[in-house]
């Protein structure tokens, strides 16, 4: 109040050296400290509205602000409110701006908000809503992945024995629409199994997939440059999208998957916490219910619920299913031996033979071993999963292979001769039990370094053993050397001339003369 009759009486000052006076409006702003504009503004609308001076007798100076500074009319034109749910709905489409909305609504409402005063309306309206819709995520561009807290106990009706089941979830983005399926553990081929009924259930699949940093999705964590799991980078390949791992302890990464299974242990989850499983088929069957009512449950402060928002934005969004499903893959790394075959799964499988002694991929699926080379394949094979045995293409054998590898059938001989006749008739036999020699160059090598660690006279006394026994084989002679038999003396049993008794039915050996 006191500020008001400061200005009261500066405005009569002004007034009062104008009329009287007869001064500038330079010399009267000296005088009251201000500017000429606001003394020529005084005087503009002292004029207007009829105020003389010297002033009538008995006037209030609430009257003189009255009349030179009347209050505002309020206006009676009201803007129409922009849909502002809306709004904020649209701006997670590609592209879609704050000036594109603002230019769609004035054309619809030529009175409306100017671009500036919409711009503010709208940050005041979404500071409203919760951080997570605050977030603006693309149609159709990430799908989030991480499994629930909780697990879920599972009865075996026969032995009354109780396994739990883990929780996978999987969120899009855009809509926030959950998928949400029990599997027995979070090992690789269930991880990878979730993913692949995901996209079918969704019927397309994401730009991205934001996995958390889970063993089975990625190898080795890192802030930088995470390793992933050679068949997740597989499973992305197939389906046409690409993996961004969220960074280590950075949670918000993968905010809208944390917000899910907060949300599924409340609304799903609690409400098994009294229902007896007897399956994962029937506990899939149940939760296929509780998220068809969740993801049609109404959002708090938008409109429609996850569901429509799904058909709305996200499924158009979406990439097609490639033309076959996925099928389930382990990689290994593998070194080829000079027998130009790799061992997978206990079993050997050729490769073509410039490949020996390099290190090579191994892709083992249901049906098909495959063997990569710096991500070029060179091999193909019908999975064999006879321990021990090999799996030879003649194509991979050619003429030369044995100046490319160094070892031959008749270097083996020489060296196993250098020993002793009894280890060069060992190594003639193990070459001649395999249908190409080059199967037995690996065992015939373990059978000769026997001697550096034997001796050579050990070891020709170990083969003699071995033939007399007629067991002629890499494991019977580390047996044989290893518990020392070798220097015992082999104990020949006479053949039986006669029977031990008379019988009609039994023939002596004399029959077969």
């Amino acid at each position: 109040m006191a500020n008001t009759r400061l200005s009261m009486r500066k405005i009569v000052d002004v007034l009062r050296l104008s009329h009287e006076g007869g001064f500038s409006h330079r010399e009267i702003a000296r005088v009251v400290n201000s500017s000429p504009t606001t003394v020529g503004e005084i005087l503009r609308r002292s004029k207007l509205v009829g105020v003389a001076w010297p002033l009538p007798a008995g006037i209030s100076e609430r009257w003189l602000e009255a009349q030179l500074y009347p209050p505002v009319a309020p206006s009676s034109q009201i803007r129409p409110e922009p849909d502002w749910p809306g709004v904020h709905r649209e701006l997670r489409r590609k592209g879609v701006t704050l000036d594109l909305l603002w230019q769609e609504y004035k054309a619809e409402h030529p009175s409306g908000y100017h671009y500036s005063g919409f711009c503010a309306h709208y940050r005041r309206w979404v500071v409203r809503l919760s951080v997570s819709l605050r977030q603006t995520h693309a149609p159709g561009e990430k799908l989030f992945i991480d499994y629930a807290g909780p697990t879920v106990p599972i009865t075996d009706a026969m032995t009354g024995e109780i396994r739990q089941a883990a929780i996978f979830l999987a969120v899009l983005g855009a809509s926030s629409y959950t998928y949400c399926e029990a599997t027995w553990s979070q090992s690789l081929p269930d991880w990878i199994g979730s993913h692949v009924r995901t996209f079918e259930h969704l019927n397309g699949c994401t730009a991205l997939l934001v996995p958390d940093n889970l063993k089975s999705g990625v190898t080795t964590p890192c802030f930088y440059d995470p390793e992933l799991n050679p068949t997740y980078r597989d499973l992305a390949t197939h389906y046409g999208t690409a993996v961004l791992p969220a960074r280590p302890y950075r949670p918000k990464d993968k905010a809208k998957v944390e917000a899910a299974v907060l949300l599924v242990e409340r609304w799903v989850l609690a409400r098994l916490r009294h229902q007896r499983f007897f399956s994962l088929d029937e506990l899939n069957g149940r939760l296929v219910e509780l998220m068809a009512a969740l993801n049609t449950r109404p959002f708090k402060k938008l409109p429609g619920c996850r569901q429509s928002a799904f058909a709305e934005m996200d499924r158009p969004a979406l990439r097609p299913l490639p033309l076959t499903r996925y099928e389930f893959a382990e990689w290994k790394v593998v070194r080829v031996g000079i027998d130009y075959h790799v061992e997978v799964v206990g079993h050997y499988y050729s490769v073509p033979y410039r490949f020996a002694r390099e290190k090579v991929d191994s892709r083992l699926t249901a049906t098909t071993i495959e063997l990569f080379h710096r991500g070029a394949r060179i091999a193909s094979h019908a999975r064999n999963d006879a321990r021990g045995r090999h799996t030879t293409v003649d194509a991979h054998m050619t003429p030369g292979h044995q100046a490319v590898l160094g070892w031959n059938a008749p270097r083996l001989l020489d060296w196993a001769g250098r020993i002793g006749p009894h280890t060069a008739a060992v190594v003639r036999s193990v070459l001649h039990q395999r249908r190409h020699p080059q199967q037995g160059y690996r065992a015939c090598l373990g059978i000769l370094r026997f001697a550096k660690a034997y001796g050579d006279d050990r070891l020709e006394a170990a083969c003699e053993r071995a033939i007399a026994i007629s067991a002629t084989s890499y494991s019977s002679l580390k047996s044989i050397l290893k518990n020392g038999l070798d220097q015992k003396q082999v104990v020949s049993t006479p053949a039986q001339t006669c029977l031990p008794f008379e019988h009609a039915n039994l023939r002596g050996p004399d029959y077969y003369h």
